[in-house]
């Protein structure tokens, strides 16, 4: 007999978005598995067992709860604490290499993947246990159960007889299996955020009509960016908050809530979770701080949290964050401590320091960069860096993401994940913590594990990860892909007025891996006729310092439509105070002028 499989204990998400808790069942799940069945509807019991059944007997109570977790293995999905779902399978015989498997689902659980998701697990498990093909017996007439096996991926082989199916299949995964399971993934995630970007409705446990209270700028916040839904104020001892009715405790709110701050002291926190659960709330954030930050005991209570949101089937960003945005003008959803609310666009944000958030905010508000949703993740207890890409691989609002990371929970799930949506939105990234020092910091901030620089840079580079050092690296660069087509290719041009910062220039970029092709005699001949003769029209181009507005336009625009480069780089020195404005303007006509692929930037080299 195998030992009991612990490392099968998995909290999940559906594909409704909702949680539950799968694990290997165990002897003392007999009463749960009674429960269970009498959940199920008469046809759920008889596509189970191919006939009316009215009970079970004990010896098939212990049957199903026994196993050796070798030749027979069950899986047990839990919402709630109840048991809603099953899965196992029972080898042919001792050292088999086919076993039969069979599933039920409680009927107000079914269509929500539970079952695909125990098929998953249940093939992996299986695997290790030297089983290589599955064999299920399904009624004709169950066709939910001969989709969830189609839309596993693996290659099916079946047979009818009698008005039933013999369905067969291998357990080996596949790149069909690897990514139909990512696609659920997907979907599944994206619907669990959903309540946290875009309730319906927001509840502020914590709320206050003290303006210097965490819970009263963050009240005020969703107040004033005029959220679009109904707002609840919740506090036992001030009747209203800020003229909206308050109410006592999360359960006394007459409607149905989508999304519940929670900014009250740590020592209230556990409680307010379980109150949100038991009202039906979705998502929670956790404003409040002292949990891992704060040492083991923080850490304990941490882990109490986040059990309290599984079992509810919530999803939770936090605890010790900032809060979330989401500037859609559907949603306007400011949900942050903040006093800054930054411009709407296309730039995703994700950082894992609160206080660095608020700097973030304010960087991309002076310089103009549109946000379109920000999320403080603070320790990262529930919603990860990983669900957010999935989150917003997808978005049509989010055409880049930015991310601040301390720590990776999950590197290869991060490759995997960042690897395919940078195909279509380029993923930038600054990651603190190089340094032994930084590292240390890091930890003690957000109770972040450590990693490795060089395993980052490693991660970075398979993934396809524009990695930068600084905030303002993150925002350059975050600036120019939501505002500039991503380059077809590495062939650049560089125009300038100054020799020396383009040599130093064309280094860079050949030392990144770019090329700087020479540019051909015609187009060679067609930018020098009009410059003067001492003017280089190779590539680099160098206008000289007599180059002015015209020259750089003339040239810049030559180059835009030559065929010859992905990009353009203008490097400019100015010459007279006035200089530097006439050729941004230029460099403005040029770019909303030209409506092709290839990528415009500049630099100005001077204040």
């Amino acid at each position: 007999m195998a030992a009991y499989p612990s490392e099968y204990e998995l909290d999940v998400v559906l594909r409704d978005g909702g949680g539950a808790r799968i694990r290997p069942i165990r002897p003392d799940d007999a009463d749960g598995i009674i429960a269970f069945f009498e959940r199920l509807g008469p046809q759920s019991r008889y596509f189970r067992f191919f006939r009316i059944k009215r009970s079970l007997e004990p010896d098939e109570v212990t049957h199903f709860t026994h196993l050796d977790y070798d030749d027979r293995m069950a899986l047990v999905a839990e919402v709630g604490g109840e048991i809603v779902g099953v899965g196992r399978y029972d080898r042919e015989g001792p050292g088999a290499e086919v076993a039969e498997v069979a599933f039920a689902v409680a009927d107000d659980h079914q269509g929500r993947g539970l079952g695909t998701k125990l098929l998953e697990l249940l093939t992996a498990y299986a695997r290790s246990r030297g089983i290589e093909q599955f064999r299920a017996q399904v009624l004709a007439e169950n066709r939910q159960m001969m989709r969830v096996f189609r839309n596993s991926g693996y290659e099916l082989h079946r047979t009818i007889e009698d008005g039933v199916y013999t369905v067969d299949f291998p357990v080996e995964p596949s790149e069909r299996t690897a990514a139909a399971e990512a696609e659920r993934e997907r979907r599944a995630v994206a619907a669990s955020v959903l309540p946290l970007f875009f309730p319906r409705s927001v509840a502020v446990i914590g709320a206050s009509n003290d303006a210097d209270s965490i819970g009263g700028k963050l009240f005020a916040n969703l107040l004033a960016t005029g959220f679009t839904g109904p707002l609840y104020p919740v506090n036992p001892s001030s009747p209203v908050v800020r003229s909206v009715r308050a109410y006592p405790t999360i359960g006394e709110v007459p409607d149905r809530v989508d999304l519940a701050f929670v900014v009250v002291p740590r020592r209230f926190v556990l409680d307010v979770a379980r109150q949100c659960g038991e009202a039906g709330v979705r998502g929670i954030v956790v404003i409040s701080a002292g949990f891992s930050e704060v040492g083991s005991e923080g850490a304990a209570r941490e882990e109490e949290l986040t059990e309290i949101v599984r079992t509810y089937g919530m999803r939770m960003v936090g605890p010790n964050c900032m809060g979330l945005i989401n500037t859609a003008p559907s949603v306007r959803l400011n949900g942050t401590f903040s006093p800054i609310y930054p411009p709407a666009g296309n730039v995703a944000m994700s950082s894992q320091s609160g206080a660095l958030g608020v700097a973030i905010l304010d960087y991309a508000t002076r310089n103009n960069i549109g946000i379109s949703q920000f999320v403080s993740v603070g320790n990262k207890a529930d919603i990860s860096g990983n669900d957010l890409l999935l989150a917003w691989e997808d978005d049509p609002q989010t055409d880049v993401i930015t991310l601040y990371l301390e720590s990776f929970g999950a590197p290869r799930k991060f490759s995997r994940i960042a690897r395919r949506i940078g195909r279509r939105k380029p993923i930038v990234a600054v990651k603190a913590g190089r340094t032994k020092a930084g590292s240390r910091a890091a930890s003690s901030h957000t109770g972040a594990l450590a990693s490795s620089d060089v395993a980052v840079d490693a991660v970075f580079r398979q993934a396809g990860v524009i990695r930068v050092d600084t905030i303002e690296e993150l925002f350059a660069a975050a600036n120019l892909l939501a505002n500039q087509p991503v380059p077809e290719g590495g062939r650049v041009g560089i125009v300038t007025n100054a020799g020396g910062p383009a040599i130093l220039a064309a280094d860079a970029l050949e030392a990144n891996g770019l090329v700087l092709p020479p540019l051909s005699p015609a187009l060679q001949e067609a930018i020098g006729s009009a410059l003067p003769d001492e003017a280089s029209t190779a590539n680099p181009v160098d206008l000289i310092a007599s180059g002015g507005p015209d020259e750089f336009r003339h040239a810049v625009e030559l180059m835009l439509r030559s065929g010859e480069v992905d990009s353009a780089m203008v490097i400019y020195v100015p010459t007279s105070p006035e200089g530097a404005d006439a050729v941004a303007e230029v460099l403005r006509d040029c770019q909303a002028g030209y409506h092709g692929p290839v990528t415009l930037l500049s630099v100005f080299m001077s204040g």
